[in-house]
């Protein structure tokens, strides 16, 4: 992935982070004893696809958003403006928030503790070497724009 010089510097595409983990921990449940949430599967398939739907209507509005504004949704590339309607009221990174609760909806619906257990160790990963550079670069670009934005709109939820 080519990294722009105005940008966040984020050098590797943030969803193959969260899909390297979630198939590393599906891989794993193979191997492992513990390979069941010991619930119903229905219920299972119902709770996992309820967060995949949720995530998945997340990621897609804030990317849309982005589009629609004129700015880049690639953290390898400029930002041109700081997005604060739509999800970016709730949340100031709805599509990382989005993608997570797609992890977890997978991750429950194919019955993977192990894959759900790594679900914490993703969202450090996401928060020291994605986020922490975006907030980084959005403050250096935008200042007290940014700033004020940042004490008004929480990090996850």
């Amino acid at each position: 992935m080519a990294v722009e010089r105005d940008s966040a510097g984020v050098r590797f595409p943030p969803p193959f982070v969260y899909l390297g983990a979630l198939l590393l921990g599906l891989a794993a449940e193979r191997f492992v004893t513990l390979r069941s949430f010991g619930i119903d599967w229905r219920l299972l398939v119902a709770t996992g696809a309820l967060l995949f739907v949720a995530g998945a209507a997340m990621m897609l509005a804030a990317a849309g958003l982005f589009r629609r504004l004129g700015t880049n949704v690639p953290p390898s590339q400029p930002t041109t403006l700081i997005a604060t309607t739509g999800p970016y009221r709730w949340t100031r990174n709805p599509m990382y928030l989005g993608m997570a609760l797609i992890y977890a909806g997978l991750a429950i619906g194919f019955d993977g503790p192990i894959a759900f257990a790594l679900l914490p160790l993703v969202l450090i990963a996401i928060q020291t070497q994605v986020i922490a550079r975006e907030e980084r670069y959005l403050e250096t670009k935008f200042g007290d724009d940014y700033r004020r934005y940042k004490a008004e709109v929480r990090r996850w939820l």
